[in-house]
């Protein structure tokens, strides 16, 4: 896929290159079930293209482990208000 003249994966590998996570135990960022997640958000949070992950994680609808800060659970949270925020702005200017 090409966007913009790039190819997506040089895209993709250019914000993944520049990740704080890159070169961790990626078991941090899949916590199971109930396992705390602090130190991969710990992370994130100092991530300069945190960002970034989350909305590559967002737009692919990732469901499994700590992208951009968030939990799976975090991100549907944020997905729903961002959808609900879209429809309202619509509904006003129609």
């Amino acid at each position: 896929m090409t966007i913009v003249g790039q190819d997506l994966s040089v895209v993709l590998e250019s914000w993944h290159e520049k990740a704080r996570c890159k070169g961790w135990d990626p078991e941090i960022f899949y916590p199971d079930r109930g396992v705390p997640s602090a130190s991969a958000k710990a992370v994130c949070r100092e991530c300069p293209v945190q960002p970034d992950c989350l909305d590559y994680a967002i737009s692919r609808d990732e469901r499994f482990g700590i992208w951009g800060g968030l939990s799976e659970r975090e991100r549907r949270k944020m997905y729903r208000e961002r959808q609900r925020s879209s429809i309202r702005a619509r509904a006003h200017f129609a």
